[in-house]
């Protein structure tokens, strides 16, 4: 019997359908001569309700349905009073894009021409505005029409159309506070970093969620079951974990699959891709690709030496200030439910005080007051993955390393300090109904009192990167 009929064999395996292998996988088959098979843990989701309907969105990334959810928690964090935190991100078609806070926000100038230096001309700024417009259907009002793309996949709704007072208000209170203008499109690479009264949305223009599934495998591009439609040849299998990739010498030729209890195989004829975000360096791991010695003590065969595989785990701080706030604008703010946002603004690291974007506060409304919720994206901080052993349905240890760096934990307090201080100090004098209340001024003032609330404060952000470094370090 011919082996390749007797098994499932395509050109490609794609682990994953988040943003990476959605695209990937719809990109691949273009050409309706191509084959393709994607492996997805959980199921297509796209039509239920708190899935399609942005409204749910802030209450995805709270209460992390098991449905919806890989279920998990990070290892105690010494940096935060050995808190823990949970280690999930979606098991869902679509992945992290179909229960995240649906925020569009593209790296600056400056950061792709590192990437530039880094990886080649493909990076480039010029080029990747390019790439923007190809993937963009943009709805929203910008000063450089030319940097956005309007016939694109991925519908971006800037929102709300008409920011609320509320908004309004703390973007004003921001401008005074910080000496930052006010700007209209954060996504242009020619503006500078300042507050704003409309976040850019993954929605459609209704306001519904747009996602890598809903954009890249849509009902154009798969059947509901998952098969190519129109001759292309795609195949994506739903509740289907990538157990072990599969090596012929150093060459991954195959993915073993657990499929409804059961185990499976594919083969590839060219490559297999890994885009399973959190979960991609476990599975490297349990293939035999990373740190030798980590491999071996959990009685993995070693395919590729990798120190840097599980290492490097880089996420953003995450912190709030609460506002009790004015009734009236509370009540107004409601009006446009899928905005999900009242302003934000991007601002300098405190402590560097350069033009670079350090430092990200959101706006938002919930339980009777604004808060606002605070991102330190430049930390020093650095955790681990590491698994426990071979068994593939075994929770790795994640150690976020959160505040390990002393530096993080100075900047945090700055931001504190410098920019919540001011902006409440602001805010109360375009309306007194706005006080800060969490935490109070005098927390503030009092070092501390400050460091004991972060701790207790600290929050959970699930921007996990770098813990996937293939190449060897450079010095770039």
């Amino acid at each position: 019997m011919d082996e390749n009929k007797s098994k499932m064999v395509f050109d490609y395996i794609v682990v994953g359908t988040g943003p990476a292998g959605a695209v990937i996988s719809k990109t691949l088959t273009d050409d309706k001569k191509t084959s393709v098979l994607v492996l997805e843990a959980g199921e297509n989701n796209d039509q239920d309700q708190p899935i399609r309907d942005s409204r749910f969105a802030p209450e995805l990334e709270e209460k992390f349905f098991p449905e919806y959810f890989w279920q998990g928690e990070g290892v105690p964090q010494p940096g935060v009073d050995e808190r823990t935190f949970e280690w999930t991100t979606g098991r869902l078609s679509g992945g992290g894009s179909s229960i995240n806070g649906e925020q569009y926000v593209r790296p600056t100038p400056d950061i792709l021409k590192e990437w530039e230096k880094l990886l080649g001309s493909l990076w480039s700024p010029k080029q990747a505005i390019q790439n923007f417009k190809q993937l963009e259907n943009y709805n929203g009002k910008t000063r450089t029409p030319n940097i956005h793309g309007y016939n694109g996949r991925i519908d971006i709704r800037q929102a709300p159309v008409n920011p609320p007072n509320i908004t309004r208000k703390l973007v004003s209170a921001i401008e005074k506070a910080t000496g930052f203008k006010k700007i209209l499109d954060y996504n242009d690479p020619g503006t500078p970093i300042g507050p704003f009264k409309r976040w850019q949305l993954f929605q459609k223009p209704d306001g519904q969620r747009e996602s890598a599934s809903t954009a890249f495998l849509s009902s154009d591009i798969i059947t509901p079951d998952g098969i190519g439609v129109n001759g292309r040849k795609l195949t994506v299998l739903y509740k289907s974990t990538a157990l072990k990739i599969l090596f012929k010498q150093k060459k991954a030729v195959g993915v073993d699959i657990l499929k409804e209890g059961k185990k499976i195989r594919a083969l590839a004829r060219k490559k297999v891709i890994i885009s399973a975000g959190i979960n991609s360096a476990q599975l490297l791991m349990l293939s035999g690709i990373g740190p030798s010695a980590d491999l071996r003590e959990a009685g993995i065969p070693v395919v590729f030496d990798n120190p840097n595989v599980g290492k490097n785990l880089t996420n953003h701080t995450l912190n709030t200030a609460v506002f009790t706030a004015n009734s009236n604008d509370l009540q107004e703010a409601l009006k446009d439910p899928n905005g999900l946002y009242t302003g934000g603004t991007f601002l300098p690291d405190p402590l560097l005080r350069n033009k670079r974007r350090g430092v990200q506060l959101i706006g938002s409304v919930a339980e009777g007051k604004l808060i606002i919720t605070i991102l330190f994206l430049q930390p020093k901080s650095r955790g681990s993955i590491k698994i426990q052993n071979a068994d593939p349905l075994k929770i790795v240890l994640a150690d976020e390393g959160f505040l390990d760096n002393p530096y993080d934990l100075e900047v945090v307090k700055e931001i504190y300090k410098t920019y919540i201080k001011s902006i409440a100090m602001k805010l109360s004098e375009i309306d007194s109904a706005y006080q800060l209340v969490s935490p109070t001024l005098e927390m503030i003032e009092d070092d501390e009192q400050l460091v004991d609330f972060i701790k207790e404060n600290f929050g959970h952000n699930h921007h996990q990167q770098s813990s996937l470094r293939m190449a060897p370090f450079t010095n770039c």
